[in-house]
């Protein structure tokens, strides 16, 4: 025990080495938290995801600098991770959990015209769509562009007209 104490310190008032050696373990035990929680946490960058990110980023580093007990603040961090999962789990079986979690995609942009009541909904204006679509397509112009779409993740998809009036491809890098 006194080895421990020696290593990982006790309390607040910690030295260099001490947070170092706790700072060595929180990052493990991040890890295994997050291999838990899924791929989706950091991969999807939703909402949603975010949340766990951030407090998991808050929670332990209460745990390097002494702020908490390390053991009830890693199994606060699990459960945070838990809950996380599972409401994943739920939102992949049921499509109104999904959308009450995650929101759904705004059409923003179609047929040349914006829709305003869904922009201003979204906190969006028409030069967040033109940088959209300077950045995607590389042209200056919208003519081009039969949709543009507000994703869950706040991405800008954009859809291209195409020859047939029927047919709709995204454009590429979507």
């Amino acid at each position: 025990m006194n080895l421990l104490i020696a290593l990982f310190g006790d309390g607040k008032d910690l030295n260099a080495l001490q947070m170092s050696f706790r700072g060595a373990a929180t990052f493990v035990c991040t890890l295994l938290l997050i291999r838990i929680s899924g791929r989706r946490s950091f991969g999807q960058r939703s909402s949603f995801d975010y949340v766990v990110a951030i407090l998991l980023g808050a929670t332990l580093s209460r745990v390097i600098v002494g702020a908490s007990p390390a053991i009830p603040t890693l199994a606060a961090s699990l459960v945070l991770v838990l809950m996380h999962r599972a409401l994943g789990w739920l939102c992949v079986r049921s499509a109104s959990i999904d959308k009450l979690v995650g929101g759904a995609h705004r059409t923003i942009y179609h047929d040349g015209k914006f829709d305003d009541a869904q922009m201003s909904a979204a906190l969006l204006t028409r030069k967040d769509v033109s940088e959209a679509v300077r950045a995607k397509l590389h042209i200056d112009s919208l003519d081009r562009v039969d949709s543009a779409l507000l994703e869950r993740n706040g991405d800008v998809t954009l859809i291209l007209k195409t020859e047939s009036s029927n047919q709709h491809r995204p454009c590429e890098g979507e």
